[in-house]
């Protein structure tokens, strides 16, 4: 399997420290608001990957942090009159619903900065020990002069920064480029005592404490968007390569940004929309399997019509998977059928080693489809155990990319059938009383949330758009 590495600019084979075991660190969300469906990209395809490691035989410990104190949590929390930490509790909690909506399996640790600051206080001294650190009056900055090799993730010269004007201006530190370690209290600012005075971490420091102490000093793959590169993971490696003397990561890995009208989605920008509006308009598995037609590096321009798309392709493959399951109800010991399953099986593998090229893996997955329903539109009885294949290659792959409705969607799809069919009813009890109106409405607003009817003389059948 070959990974291309942000670090190098290059494919490489993918190589752990320990085989089988696999240490993989996904940068969270900072619990200000609700997350935009461009988040939820990086938060989707990571998790396509990690399945997909557990597939190909790994025992992967995934660590997915939680940022929950920062300068926007702070403000936000101010501008609604509550505790910063009630306040962050909250958003969490948001948090964990709209990844479930999207069927993120969830991580083995959710580490919380605020549960770590013993950690990132013995980290900052260490730093400040080996001369990587400086205070001055209660802060605590990073000297990002003293890291040779600063800028070998980005890219970016540390000449051209300092004479960037992106640059923020602070004349205490020593430069322009130099973050901060530990900032210190403001008034009315949350605080932990430190012995620097009162004060928080900065934001870089969190990460590389939280995934030094739940996956060690060197991990396989940190993940995280594009735009996380530059400053947060360059800083990320100065910490923890200048306090531990070792490589932090062996495999970065970034996603590429989903883009409206070929504009990246951006709160700053105000041209988003959150996962949650999202997914009460389209399934989760729509949803991911747009995702999946793109490479998790490349832009993805995210529009209706391009749901809609998806949506029309998941149709195929649940019509598929529907005449699978009927024909292994009617199978037979008839000689098996002239296709090779394993060849497909190896191609969709193919695909994913290379980079995790899940558009090529999609367009298997199709391919295998219309092969087989060649099949079933030529034969009555089909032998079993070369469906049973069949079942287990397309449940294999659909896992993999979440675009099939499983076993742990049957709660919430039992209760969603009870409610649907108790709006038809209405419908139908409504058209008997010739109140026409009201049974139009109850189609139309069940239009607008995806559900179509369909009336016919054994009764009124529905189907999820």
């Amino acid at each position: 399997m070959k990974i291309y590495n942000t670090l190098t600019k290059s494919k490489e084979e993918f190589e752990p420290v320990n085989p089988p075991q696999v240490t993989f660190y996904m940068c969270g969300p900072t619990v200000y608001d609700l997350f935009h469906i461009g988040n939820g990209r990086s938060f989707v395809m990571s998790d396509m990957f990690r399945k997909y490691l557990i597939h190909k035989g790994y025992n992967v410990k995934f660590v997915m942090n939680l940022t929950d104190i920062d300068d926007k949590i702070i403000k936000r929390s101010n501008e609604i009159n509550t505790d910063a930490k009630e306040f962050a509790e909250k958003i969490i909690k948001e948090f964990f619903t709209d990844i479930k909506r999207l069927k993120v399996k969830k991580a083995d640790v959710y580490p919380k900065a605020t549960e770590h600051i013993n950690e990132i206080i013995d980290l900052i001294k260490i730093l400040q020990e080996k001369d990587y650190a400086y205070e001055v009056d209660g802060d605590v900055f990073y000297n990002v002069s003293k890291f040779i090799g600063y800028g070998k993730l980005s890219g970016k010269k540390i000449d051209d920064l300092e004479s960037g004007a992106r640059i923020e201006i602070n004349e205490i530190k020593k430069n322009p480029l130099d973050f901060a370690l530990w900032k210190k209290a403001k008034e009315g600012e949350p605080f932990w005592d430190s012995p620097w005075g009162k004060g928080r971490p900065g934001w870089h420091i969190e990460c590389s404490a939280m995934s030094m102490k739940h996956l060690g000093e060197t991990i396989d793959i940190h993940a995280g968007g594009n735009d996380l590169i530059f400053p947060h993971h360059e800083n990320e490696i100065a910490q923890s390569e200048g306090a531990n003397g070792k490589q932090f990561v062996r495999y970065w890995m970034h996603f590429g940004f989903l883009n409206i009208k070929d504009e990246k989605m951006s709160k700053s920008l105000g041209n988003f929309f959150t996962a949650r509006e999202v997914t009460k308009k389209h399934s989760p598995e729509s949803i991911r399997m747009l995702f999946a037609q793109t490479h998790y590096r490349g832009p993805l321009n995210f529009s209706e019509d391009l749901l809609d798309s998806a949506a029309k392709g998941l149709e195929k493959l649940n019509n598929f998977y529907e005449l699978l399951i009927t024909a292994i109800e009617k199978s037979d010991e008839t000689p098996k059928p002239e296709v090779d399953i394993e060849e497909f099986r190896k191609k969709f593998e193919d695909a994913l080693d290379d980079d995790f090229n899940t558009p090529q893996g999609v367009a298997i997955i199709f391919d295998f489809i219309k092969e087989l329903n060649k099949i079933f539109a030529e034969n009555t009885s089909i032998n079993r155990n070369f469906l049973l294949d069949v079942k287990s290659f397309v449940d294999s792959t659909a896992e993999i990319l979440g675009i099939l409705k499983t076993s742990e969607d049957a709660g919430s799809k039992g209760i969603e059938d009870q409610l649907i069919n108790l709006l038809i009813n209405l419908r139908t009890k409504a058209k008997a009383d010739k109140n026409f109106a009201l049974a139009d409405e109850i189609r139309n607003e069940m239009i607008k949330l995806g559900i179509t009817l369909r009336d016919s003389k054994e009764g009124t059948t529905y189907k999820l758009n």
